[in-house]
């Protein structure tokens, strides 16, 4: 059997293209709906920000998701009777890939995503009727308290305490690594209301209402020179007893049911592949030896690889969607998803900075930020490529270590 190299493989396509599917008329169809939507519907500024990795600010986003409540189009993963839109698979997976290609900012996914499945699978009917109307309509800004210091990756060992008090609870605590809780209104929070048994069986799982005395959000800056996460200090919150989801001490199962949305939707194929396309752009603009980067084999050998790590990694996306529109929850699969996803992407941004070479540096965090005038060094694009570099470095880390998936499949699915 003949064994292929890197170089057969890109052979196959156009210098300036990644693999595509092959898709059925009424496939193409819908694709050619979504294409056009996003080209009507996303503005050139967010188009720009979202295609070079400059910073998108809360509104950016809002926007666009309120364009997409008005289509019927926030929440494609939902079951139709609460807004979900019914599609197949397929057309869930075209419309990621569209809305990439096409510049449109990721639907934050704290909200749609993350609490919404466990708030259908496990919260009463009262907070179903309340909150997932609220966020198809991007009503409320959701961030999600897990870690802390000392309970990331062991999150069975959180120390955030919540005692019952009547007909609410007083919480106390920190929860670090808090994504966007700057915005946030509203977070879904682990907290331990009892110290019986193991650890995992102590932990409930409540939503906090994040404008109210005793909470206080303080920005972590990090290597990139943004604000993204935040320490979120809890010192005597009240947070009413219909504000638990689900069971007293049940929390560690809805967590991981969570977790596992959340590893799927890491996964981002539609992304990598727009982010492949750039750095195709760039490498066939920046010259290496007098002849542009694209033509240098080493190079190409590179960008090979990644593109055959996302074509294995969007079929194993397609069987999971596949599953889940039977009824199917999240299984190992997404811990496959969410390792190799990050791989993927952290792939790609090393070989940006690869391809920008010396315009890589300086390094000026302040030029992400909204109202930078200076002139940048180098192509215009050249600024965002270290800061999108330094930002995805975390990538292996959030949604449960690339370490910690590891474990996981090993227990699961072969046994250890």
């Amino acid at each position: 059997m003949a064994v292929w190299g890197s170089l057969d493989y890109l052979r196959l396509f156009k210098e300036s293209e990644v693999m595509d599917l092959i898709l059925k008329p009424e496939e193409e169809k819908f694709r050619d709906e979504v294409r056009a939507f996003v080209a009507e519907n996303i503005t050139e500024d967010i188009r720009k920000k979202t295609m070079t990795g400059f910073r998108l600010d809360k509104e950016d986003h809002e926007s666009w998701q309120k364009k997409l409540y008005e289509k019927g189009w926030m929440a494609p993963g939902w079951p139709v009777e609460y807004g979900g839109t019914g599609w197949s698979p397929m057309q869930k997976h075209i419309f990621e890939e569209e809305c990439a290609a096409g510049g449109a900012p990721p639907v934050i996914a704290f909200g749609v995503t993350m609490v919404a499945p466990v708030i259908m699978a496990f919260g009463s009917d009262k907070q179903k009727e309340y909150y997932l109307p609220r966020i198809l309509k991007s009503e409320d800004w959701w961030c999600q308290g897990y870690s802390e210091p000392g309970s990331g990756s062991d999150l069975a060992s959180l120390r955030t305490k919540a005692v019952l008090n009547g007909d609410h609870y007083i919480v106390n605590g920190q929860k670090t690594w808090t994504s966007l809780a700057q915005h946030a209104n509203l977070m879904f929070c682990l907290v331990r209301t009892s110290d019986e048994g193991k650890r995992q069986e102590g932990i409930s799982f409540l939503l906090v209402d994040m404008n109210q005395p005793g909470v206080t959000v303080q920005p972590i800056k990090t290597i990139d020179g943004s604000t993204e996460v935040n320490n979120v200090f809890l010192e005597d919150v009240k947070v009413p007893v219909e504000n638990r989801v689900g069971e007293e001490n049940k929390g560690w199962t809805y967590a991981k049911y969570l977790l596992g949305h959340e590893r799927t939707s890491i996964a981002a194929v539609g992304r990598s592949k727009a982010q492949i396309k750039r750095l195709k752009t760039i490498a066939s603009a920046e010259e290496h030896n007098g002849t542009a980067l694209i033509h240098d084999q080493a190079f190409r050998e590179k960008i090979a690889d990644i593109e055959i790590d996302l074509l294995a990694l969007e079929s194993l996306v397609l069987r999971v969607l596949s599953d889940e529109s039977a009824g199917k929850g999240p299984g190992p699969e997404a811990s496959f998803l969410k390792i190799k996803g990050t791989e993927v992407q952290q792939g790609i941004t090393e070989l940006l900075i690869e391809a920008i070479g010396n315009y890589a540096h300086p390094f000026i965090p302040e030029s992400m930020d909204k109202g930078w005038n200076e002139e940048p060094i180098g192509p215009e694009y050249a600024s965002s490529i270290a800061p999108h570099y330094f930002n995805w470095r975390k990538a292996s880390i959030y949604g449960g270590s690339n370490e910690i998936q590891k474990n996981i499949i090993a227990k699961a699915v072969l046994g250890f």
